[in-house]
């Protein structure tokens, strides 16, 4: 063999992934995918789908946790990655003021008319590093506030505002913060009476459990910062680029318009990693305000063509195809289906969230039977029975979903923003069918609960 063939290295080693990874990257994966029967070994994607070796289809509705808005391999950014490689461009000299960056951040700000100025980095993290650093300075004040269940990234920084404490335990100290509720004006107003708050970041829906804002407290609590002299921080890595029916999720409140905006996921089109921190001109200029300072914060990859490329051919999608408005269609239909089976199953307590950013939460029955058994589960781990749910939507559906979070009893789906009809009767088909089963008389599903009884308490 002589040079580099990529195809031949697939073929010849691809089927070691599972040992790749127990042997030289986090070891836990495997043995969480092997224990849960995630253990899949897919061959090609397109779209809102995979395929495996038998050549079946698995519909995807998790898009790689929010990055695949446009499904897999969509042709527009492919053309698009293909030219900007053919075009040889004299890419990060550091020294030269490249067009695509400036290109891509004017189509976002038209997104955001409030906002005027673009930092790039590589990843939704970053954009938050981003965002924490130059609130901090631009107001000199170090504590920033964050809201309990929040998930904002896990580099240190943006840990430090994470409401989970499962990623925060053993790394401390992290920086100044305090969490409030989500909604607690009060707890706002009493923490920024301390006079040392620069900002409160904010998923408009968290992530964690699909927990959107009360209606009016994002308008509030920005009245609230600014009469403080503090910033809000809108964390739309996931939320943004249409997920929630609305280009960002802090639309949906009038006159919401947040001093800093954080975006990564979906603007990458799937390929190349890139992550955007939108902000209004004065935090900006205070950052960069000399010569002296034009380096102050910036990223060694940050602006490369190839992600530059990629975030302008999905904006120019999202428009064409109107991923927006059918967000917010499919969304809506795919909500209210799964809301109607509230009435059918008493084991299904809520479905909720905007656009396709839905969660279904699972709550204690009512029947004698059945709580028996969800009590043999909670009692085991919370999150459980979540969890009974999605394995066999995969294994015997094959429809991909996850859990919402760690010890919750929520699925979210986050699809691709192309899926349409087609896909949600096939979810709610499938969705019924694991339902079904969960409320007949013995069901597999309760066989497979004890399965993962017995594996959680020998995990712990």
């Amino acid at each position: 063999m002589t040079g580099f063939d990529l195809a031949r290295l697939l073929a010849e080693r691809g089927g070691e992934r599972y040992d790749l990874h127990t042997r030289h990257l986090n070891h836990q994966l495997p043995r969480m995918l092997h224990t849960i029967g995630f253990d899949k070994v897919y061959e090609r994607a397109e779209g809102a789908y995979f395929w495996d070796a038998d050549g079946q289809d698995y519909l995807d509705m998790l898009a790689g946790f929010g990055v695949m808005g446009l499904g897999r391999h969509h042709p527009v950014v492919r053309q698009a990655l293909h030219d900007v490689l053919d075009a040889q461009l004299p890419d990060l000299t550091r020294f030269d003021c490249a067009p695509l960056p400036g290109l891509l951040a004017e189509r976002l700000l038209t997104h955001a008319p409030h906002l005027d100025r673009v930092f790039f980095g590589n990843s939704g993290t970053e954009a938050v590093e981003t965002a924490l650093k130059f609130a901090r300075y631009a107001t000199g004040r170090p504590r920033v506030l964050y809201c309990t269940h929040a998930f904002h990234g896990l580099t240190t920084g943006s840990l430090s505002v994470n409401g989970e404490d499962g990623f925060r335990d053993g790394f401390a100290p992290l920086l100044p913060d305090t969490a409030i509720e989500m909604g607690d004006i009060g707890a706002l107003e009493r923490e920024l009476r301390r006079g040392d708050v620069a900002a409160l970041v904010v998923e408009p829906i968290q992530g964690k459990g699909v927990l959107a804002a009360p209606p009016g407290f994002l308008g509030a609590a920005q009245e609230l910062l600014h009469r403080h002299k503090a910033l809000l921080i809108a964390d739309e890595v996931q939320t943004g680029l249409g997920r929630t029916g609305d280009f960002f999720a802090y639309q949906h409140e009038r006159g919401v318009e947040p001093d800093l905006v954080c975006v990564a996921k979906a603007l990458s089109g799937g390929y190349v990693p890139v992550g955007a921190t939108l902000g209004k001109d004065w935090i900006f200029k205070k950052v960069y305000s000399s010569m002296d300072r034009v380096l102050v914060h910036s990223a060694s990859f940050g602006a490369n063509a190839q992600a530059m490329a990629a975030g302008l051919a999905v904006l120019s999608v999202m428009e064409d195809e109107q991923l927006v408005a059918s967000a917010r269609h499919t969304g809506d239909l795919l909500r209210t289906r799964l809301a109607a089976l509230t009435e059918k199953y008493e084991l299904l307590h809520d479905v909720r969230g905007r656009g396709l950013m839905i969660g279904i939460e699972f709550g204690r029955p009512k029947s004698l039977g059945l709580r028996s058994r969800w009590t043999m589960l909670q009692a085991a781990r919370k999150g459980l029975f979540a969890q009974m749910v999605v394995v066999p939507l995969l294994q015997r559906h094959r429809i991909l979903t996850q859990v919402s979070g760690d010890h919750l009893e929520v699925i979210k789906l986050i699809p691709p923003l192309t899926i349409g009809e087609p896909e949600v009767d096939r979810f709610v088909e499938a969705f019924t069918a694991v339902m079904d089963d969960a409320h007949g008389g013995g069901g597999l599903m309760w066989d497979f609960g004890r399965t993962l009884v017995k594996q959680a308490v020998a995990l712990r």
